[in-house]
């Protein structure tokens, strides 16, 4: 990534192999049976538990049947293996960030930084504006998080609660719950998928930030307004109660506004353009800092140790940014939310990123990248035509595949030769991918996403479709940018667009 050391291969120095010999259908079957192996998978046995292993391996799988047809068209193996070892290459960057941002959120929960966000988050609650509100508190949440998971289970169940009390109809409270947590989940550097979309396109994580922002910020303002207008034409009963969520946080943490000197010093080094890892690592170390000057306790507990020692403060701080850490609460709900994975936690988002990296080498040594780029650049003649392109793919893989972490994969390897040959710049594939893969997943029922948070929510899919603005809106927004060419950054000079 360009501010890492850490550098992609630039499109000049890409590797596409080229193949004549191979046809469009040929180039296509991988595709067709790595999604049916996929929906298969997902719809049919694992469900939610497909991201556990077996997506990734179907990803190899889906490799092995591209294999077979380059064997067939006389590619050998070990031009497979050299296209594998150069993709692998190319996300070492993106796989470092991951790490780091596991190990970045566990010293961030442990030093009190993340419950301290969501107390003053919290609180923010108005019968008024009740649906707008719950936007703002689970877009502060899920950004603190990096989780819309997380999010929907703990916060977003609570607020449900609350909603249903002020008697506001749940599909319009679990709209608003998923738009907001589906903000913070294309904006924080601690998702997974906001780190996944840039790492498949080629981008470094920041730049991928920001210029996300361009699209997301005027649709979540848009999602406001209209839940404004909402919650202001509805009558609602009663008040929220909450005291007992701030009382849990409040036993559990010593909670103070000082510790937001830790995220604001990190978006000050990100602001001046400090190397991503360099910014992570400093946020990690500063909140292992602030944990043992803050939260003693919690340190000791996650040390298993009644005494503060250097060894033991070591020891905890180490814990939390390497393994799962928990810290229990009066809440129920809120446990859930405040648990890490740290480093360890990651380890199943770049087991993804190395088994689709396998699929994509493979799926470039066969030539059949190049053949499919090709037709999708005669397709997608213009540039709105290879948004659009992109849109439709990946709401197609959400469909089909069942996973959003797969819509982002597999339609990111494939556009991104089409989006360098059409001088674009990766940051314009990769917020593509979130605008259109990441936010639309909750809205299918068969999806991971969908089912999940209907579970969780305990609202059904077709009652809050509607209401998830912010989730709905996302593609369209994205594409009204490419139709009128609103911040479309270059990658080279060519004009023939």
């Amino acid at each position: 990534m360009e501010s890492q050391n850490i550098k992609p291969r630039e499109p000049q120095d890409e590797n596409i192999i080229t193949n004549k010999k191979l046809s469009i259908w040929e180039a296509l079957i991988p595709v067709f049976a790595l999604v049916i192996m996929l929906f298969f998978n997902v719809f049919f046995v694992y469900g939610d538990d497909a991201l556990s292993g077996s997506n990734q391996f179907i990803l190899l799988l889906g490799a092995a049947v591209a294999a077979i047809v380059g064997f067939f068209n006389k590619v050998t193996y070990e031009q497979m293996l050299d296209e594998i070892a150069e993709n692998l290459k190319s996300t070492s960057g993106a796989i470092l960030i991951l790490l780091m941002v596991g190990s970045l959120a566990g010293t961030w929960l442990i030093s009190g930084i993340i419950p301290t966000m969501i107390y003053y988050g919290l609180q923010i609650l108005n019968p008024t504006i009740f649906l707008a509100a719950c936007v703002v508190i689970c877009a502060i949440i899920s950004v603190a998080t990096g989780s819309s998971w997380t999010t929907s289970a703990t916060v977003g169940i609570a607020l449900i609660g609350i909603g249903e009390t002020l008697g506001i109809s749940l599909g319009m409270t679990a709209g608003a719950v998923l738009s907001g947590a589906y903000f913070g989940d294309k904006m924080s550097p601690l998702s997974d998928t906001t780190n996944l979309a840039p790492a498949m396109a080629g981008g470094d994580l920041f730049t991928h930030i920001k210029y996300m922002a361009l699209t997301t910020i005027p649709t979540i303002v848009i999602t406001l307004v209209v839940f404004i207008i909402i919650g202001l034409s509805i009558d609602t009963t009663g008040t929220p109660d909450i005291t007992d969520k701030l009382t849990a946080i409040n036993q559990a943490f010593n909670i103070t506004p000082w510790l937001f000197v830790v995220p604001v010093l990190v978006i000050a080094l990100i602001i001046k353009k400090t190397p991503p890892l360099v910014a992570l690592l400093v946020g990690t170390l500063l909140g292992g800092i602030a944990a043992v000057i803050a939260q003693p306790n919690i340190v000791m507990a996650v040390a298993e140790t009644d005494n503060l020692t250097f060894t033991s403060a070591y020891k905890g701080v180490m814990n939390a940014i390497t393994v799962d850490t928990a810290v229990e609460t009066s809440s129920a709900e809120l446990n859930d939310l405040f648990s890490s994975g740290g480093m360890n936690g990651m380890l199943g988002t770049i087991w993804l990123i190395i088994c689709a990296m396998v699929f994509g080498g493979v799926m470039d040594a066969i030539g059949a990248l190049s053949r499919i780029s090709e037709a999708l650049l005669r397709f997608a003649s213009s540039v709105f035509g290879l948004f659009a392109s992109t849109v439709a793919s990946c709401l197609a893989l959400n469909f089909t595949a069942s996973d959003q972490y797969l819509a982002l994969v597999v339609p990111g390897k494939m556009f991104k030769k089409a989006y360098e040959d059409k001088g674009l710049a990766p940051e314009n594939l990769s917020r593509t991918l979130e605008d259109s893969g990441t936010v639309t997943s909750v809205l299918i029922p068969w999806n991971t996403c969908g089912a999940y948070h209907s579970g969780v929510l305990g609202v059904p899919v077709v009652d809050y479709v509607f209401f998830a603005i912010f989730n709905w809106l996302s593609p369209f927004m994205t594409l009204l940018f490419a139709a009128f060419r609103i911040k479309i950054k270059q990658l080279t000079s060519k004009e023939n667009m």
